[in-house]
């Protein structure tokens, strides 16, 4: 039999926007507050089309926090426009992200601009790319979270691939401006990863923690074959107990893009996400 969550069991939960991506702001801030989650974690495109200031209102009068905002990034385009537009398109991100009331702006890097198979020139360009946006997100109180994504996506998406190569990036720069994003369908693979997310907890630079586990065989379209907590892979338990011991006391995101669950009824699949939560992180 399942019970419902108690509230010390959720402390420290937060939902990202995407898992529920079916529900309007509206309905995901009333579905939050009626099972006692206390975080979200929101995309820049929703609170967009509701309006940047009306859903920071809508989610600061619920009383909810808003744990990141996704995303920034797509920093490797080699073109002066092209490097241009990203940089403010990031500055906007910065922008939402304080006005939204998080101090985690997550960013994914880019992939090879076309043509390039250059890795290390493209990872150069996201180095330059901080040191301007940087010092701007600090004016703004937002941090930087550099997301590694797993190497599948090095091509189109994310020229980061590990751990160690996001804090290599990260270092360069105060950690209170940039730090990394530590996310499970990302990193568990490596087993490097354990002693890179001690280096980052030391450093103060785990500025966000997200879950999502590994299904295998993989569903077409892999981007969006993130599985339920409890149905992969992934040994949830042994990564909380990383980044805790690395220090890291903050919300724990949940993060998953499954068309499965999108085409359920969103708060059903919230109820369950908060569940699985308990079950297989907390207790």
């Amino acid at each position: 039999m399942t019970t419902e969550p108690a509230d010390a069991d959720l402390a420290r939960f937060s939902i990202n926007q995407m898992t529920v991506r079916q529900l309007g702001l509206p309905e995901l801030v009333d579905a939050c507050v009626r099972l006692g989650v206390p975080g979200v974690g929101l995309w820049r495109e929703p609170a967009q089309s509701y309006g940047v200031a009306a859903t920071a209102k809508l989610v600061r009068d619920a009383g909810l926090t808003v744990t990141t905002l996704c995303r920034g990034g797509f920093l490797t385009a080699a073109g002066p426009a092209e490097r241009a537009a990203a940089l403010a398109d990031n500055r906007r991100a910065i922008d939402e992200a304080a006005t939204l009331g998080t101090d985690t702006l997550v960013l994914v890097s880019g992939g090879l601009p076309p043509g390039s198979k250059d890795l290390r020139a493209a990872r150069e360009r996201i180095a330059d790319a901080l040191a301007e946006l940087g010092p701007y997100a600090e004016e703004h109180g937002v941090r930087l979270a550099i997301e590694p994504l797993h190497p599948m996506f090095a091509s189109d998406r994310c020229v980061v691939s590990t751990l160690a190569q996001a804090l290599d990036l990260a270092e360069r720069f105060p950690a209170h401006q940039v730090g990394v994003a530590v996310d499970t369908y990302h990193l568990w693979w490596d087993d490097l990863a354990p002693g890179q997310i001690a280096r980052a907890g030391a450093a103060g630079r785990i500025h966000t923690f997200q879950l999502a586990d590994w299904v295998t065989p993989l569903p077409e379209g892999v981007l969006n074959g993130r599985g339920q907590i409890g149905d992969g892979s992934v040994d949830m338990r042994e990564w909380k107990g990383y980044v805790e011991a690395a220090g890291y006391t903050g919300p724990i995101e949940v993060e998953l893009f499954n068309e499965g669950l999108w085409a359920r009824d969103g708060r059903e699949v919230l109820a369950e996400t908060a569940q699985r939560f308990v079950s297989h992180v907390i207790r």
